[in-house]
């Protein structure tokens, strides 16, 4: 691995974390990192019965969650781990963890240069400005430090209570585990970072099944589709996903209201299953959405709305 200007790469995922070690105040201090899996991904970090996971925990000591199947970030097919402990185990965790991915998806070719990944890290809108700074003063010096490539995803509007951003860290490993470090220490500096800890999917109840309705996305498949000749997002489609059995009562409200009004007003077709039919391997219930592309958009919009304004209450 040479040619690499991180001191990671050339080291043992021990002599990796040596490198410019927090500060001693910092070393106590417990914090959190939250990114993103492909579901692959995810089972080659749980590993046979859970084996991999309690040996990353072991060798780290630091805590290691996933998001269960279904519980996707808005937007992606895509499940989230959270690793907290204090800063040093934390980052000893996401070694391990990137070099496994790293062995298992990303091949070396035999060439010189080490293998390109990236990891994308959940990071809320709130702690992204102590990552950019002024005028990108911040984001470019990480940058420069690293020789990590950093991106931050636009604030995303599509999804009711989604107060996250992407992160994108591109690199050799030794470059991500640097710039991973340098955003970390800037972001236990953030008072509002810490208070964002909870459990690896903090999102409304809705599993939005890997449906993206951004600008550049695919968007739902659509499997009805009564009118070919119409708008793509005039033609009549369904989804279908999953809420938690004890927000279904929000959803429906008192005698059906709530559900009767969610589907006057976004002109979509709402359909709940019977109680004990549950989304495969979890226990939300299935509501299917039917509708033109606005109309399911609307729909599921509202209902997550709705649902996370009552949790916000609770």
């Amino acid at each position: 691995m040479e040619g690499n200007k991180s001191a990671y790469s050339a080291a043992s995922p021990e002599e990796q974390l040596n490198h410019s070690p927090p500060p001693p105040d910092n070393e106590e201090k417990t914090t959190h990192l939250r990114f993103l899996l492909s579901n692959a991904e995810a089972g080659s970090v749980i590993g046979k019965g859970g084996a991999t996971i309690n040996d990353i925990q072991s060798q780290s000591g630091a805590r290691v969650q996933l998001s269960r199947n279904f519980e996707y970030f808005p937007g992606t097919s895509d499940r989230i781990i959270m690793v907290s402990g204090t800063i040093d185990d934390v980052l000893k965790a996401v070694n391990l963890i990137l070099s496994k991915l790293l062995d298992e998806f990303y091949p070396e070719d035999g060439g010189e240069t080490d293998p390109q990944s990236k990891i994308r890290l959940v990071v809320p809108n709130s702690s992204c400005g102590g990552i950019i700074g002024k005028g990108g003063s911040i984001i470019r010096s990480l940058m420069e430090e690293s020789s990590a490539s950093i991106k931050i995803s636009s604030q995303d509007t599509y999804y009711p209570g989604l107060h996250d951003r992407l992160v994108t860290v591109s690199g050799s490993l030794g470059e991500q585990m640097r710039a991973v470090e340098l955003i970390l220490l800037k972001l236990v500096e953030d008072q509002y970072y810490h208070q964002s800890a909870h459990a690896p999917f903090p999102y409304p109840a809705v599993a939005y099944n890997g449906m993206n309705y951004g600008p550049n996305a695919p968007g739902p498949k659509y499997q009805n589709n009564r009118s070919p000749n119409k708008p793509q997002e005039d033609r009549s489609s369904s989804i279908t996903i999953g809420i938690a059995d004890e927000h279904i009562g929000i959803v429906v409200g008192r005698g059906g209201r709530n559900i009767m009004e969610l589907s006057q007003l976004s002109g979509a077709r709402i359909k709940i299953s019977e109680r004990g039919d549950f989304m495969s391997g979890t226990s939300d219930r299935k509501v299917t959405i039917t509708g033109s592309q606005r109309s399911i958009h609307m729909a599921e919009s509202m209902i997550s709305e709705k649902i996370a304004s009552v949790a916000e209450r609770e």
